[in-house]
C-alpha cells in the first residue's frame, strides 16, 4: 500500500473520529452481510458506528490523537464509538455480542482517552448516574447539617411539649377549692 494511500486512510480515520474519547474495540469475524448490515442500522439509531479497522493505521491515528491502546490490536479489529456514556457503549456492545457469540468478542475500551478492560467499561456510571452522583454527593453534607440541628431541637422541643402538658393538668386539679 502506497503512502499517499495510507496517509488518506488516517485523514479519514482522524475525521471519523474526531473529538471521539469513548470507543469499545471488537473482534468481529465471520459474521454474515445481512446480519452486520441490520446490527449497523440498529446502532446507528442509538447514534452508535461501527468501522473494521486496519490495526497499524488505526493505533497511528489513535496515538496521534494522544490516546494509547494496547490491548486490542490482535487479529482484525472493528472500533464502537458513539452513544452518551462508555458504559451505554460497551452494554449496546455486549448485548450485540451476546446475540452473535459465535463471531463477535469485545477486546478493549478507551473511556475519556484511558484505556480500561471491557468489564470495566460495562460497570462504569452513565452520564445521568455520574451527575446524579455528583448532586448527592454535594447535598450530602448539608443534609447531614439539617439532620445534626433537627435531632436536638426535636427533643428540645418534645421536652417542652411533655412541660406544658403537665402544667396543664397540675392546674385544673390546683384550681378546686379542698373540701371541708
Amino acid at each position: 500500500m502506497s503512502k499517499i494511500i495510507k496517509k488518506m486512510q488516517m485523514d479519514s480515520l482522524k475525521a471519523n473520529f474526531d473529538g471521539v474519547r469513548d470507543m469499545v474495540f471488537l473482534s468481529v469475524v465471520g459474521l454474515d452481510a445481512i446480519t452486520e448490515n441490520k446490527a449497523r442500522l440498529e446502532l446507528r439509531k442509538k447514534g452508535i458506528r461501527l468501522q473494521m479497522v486496519k490495526n497499524a493505521i488505526a493505533r497511528r491515528v489513535l496515538i496521534d490523537m494522544g490516546f494509547t491502546v494496547e490491548n486490542a490490536w490482535g487479529g482484525a479489529t472493528t472500533v464502537a464509538w458513539g452513544g452518551s456514556s462508555v458504559s451505554d457503549l460497551a452494554k449496546e456492545m455486549e448485548a450485540f455480542a451476546k446475540k452473535n457469540e459465535k463471531f463477535v468478542k469485545a477486546k478493549s475500551a478507551l473511556a475519556d482517552g484511558s484505556e480500561v478492560t471491557f468489564a470495566q467499561a460495562l460497570k462504569m456510571p452513565t452520564r445521568a448516574e455520574a451527575i446524579g452522583r455528583v448532586a448527592q454527593l454535594a447535598l450530602s453534607p448539608a443534609s447531614r447539617l439539617v439532620g445534626a440541628l433537627r435531632g436536638p431541637a426535636g427533643m428540645v422541643a418534645s421536652q417542652i411539649k411533655t412541660i406544658s402538658e403537665k402544667k396543664e393538668e397540675a392546674t385544673p386539679a390546683d384550681a378546686t377549692p379542698p373540701a371541708a
